[in-house]
């Protein structure tokens, strides 16, 4: 099997060391590896679309969701399956696939392990895997310091959040339904997966392997509501209306003052932007305990 391993060498800050050994263990388990070491923003995509042309029998992305994402950017299609070792700060999707944390059966996994098609969501020209989302805890990914994260972690998107907080109320956004009705809120999460941010559900009901979308609009504004928020995911509370409103959809527009935006945990364009789901869209490796619809 020839495997095409696309690495991100500063994800979760030094990733060098777990890449050479991801190496050594794919091989082990009977693989050619071709190591590719991206340097910039973009690299992975480029790398990912050029291995559809050079006859992989699958692609390995190892780094955090951004390096994933930009591996099925580069793919965009069923032709040639992907594989993913998580070495990023949060691996949001390692945690709803069940990817595994170790990394000689994260290898095994994407060297022996069945491809199945899953769904995506597109905003605007890029695709995404777990979710978009516009308003404050888009600022805090678009303000967080790098720095802070290499030395704490996942708590530095905390931090930002309270930062941003502390500098400016919240935006109002408006979501556009798919048959043209409009509802009116402050943040906006629009979500292909369960997990957000870590192990923390604001969409139960999301699945990849579902058809559509399922979309939480955060109906009130300011601080308080934002902390209050904040305070209900870390407790693993339900979010209920009318806090909150909840759609399944197809598809939907955002629209904003420029409010910001996050895609798969990385700055993306501010709004307004135009979201929508692709079924089965990509073939990824996933354990055989992934199931369709399985609630948190």
């Amino acid at each position: 099997m020839r495997i095409k391993l696309i690495a991100n060498p500063v994800s979760g800050g030094d990733a060098l060391p777990r890449i050479e050994l991801a190496c050594e263990a794919l091989k082990r388990c009977g693989a050619e590896v071709d190591l590719y070491l991206t340097s910039a923003r973009g690299d992975a995509r480029k790398a990912a679309a050029q291995a559809l042309t050079e006859g992989y029998d699958r692609v390995v992305a190892a780094g955090g969701d951004g390096t994933l994402n930009e591996v099925v950017n580069g793919i965009a299609s069923l032709d040639l399956p992907i594989a993913f070792l998580p070495f990023g700060t949060v691996n949001v999707f390692a945690l709803e696939a069940g990817i595994p944390k170790d990394l000689e059966a994260a290898c095994a996994l994407a060297v022996s392990g069945v491809a199945r098609p899953i769904t995506l969501g597109r905003v605007d020209e890029d695709l995404f895997l777990l979710m978009v989302s516009s308003g404050w805890d888009a600022e805090a990914v678009a303000h967080v310091r790098d720095g802070l994260k290499k030395r704490i972690g996942r708590l530095a998107y905390a931090v930002s959040a309270l930062e941003v907080l502390w500098k400016k109320t919240p935006a109002p956004l408006t979501l556009v339904t798919d048959d043209g009705q409009l509802h009116r809120g402050f943040g906006v999460v629009v979500s292909n997966c369960r997990y957000y941010g870590g192990r923390y559900v604001v969409t139960p009901e999301a699945s990849m392997f579902h058809d559509q979308l399922e979309v939480c609009l955060l109906r009130q504004g300011g601080r308080l509501a934002m902390l209050r928020f904040a305070l209900m995911l870390v407790l693993k509370r339900p979010l209920r209306e009318p806090f909150v409103e909840f759609f399944t959809l197809s598809s939907v527009q955002l629209q904003g003052d420029s409010v910001a935006t996050q895609v798969d945990g990385d700055v993306g364009a501010p709004l307004p932007a135009k979201i929508e789901v692709l079924p089965q869209a990509v073939r990824m490796i996933l354990p055989v305990t992934c199931k369709i619809g399985v609630k948190a």
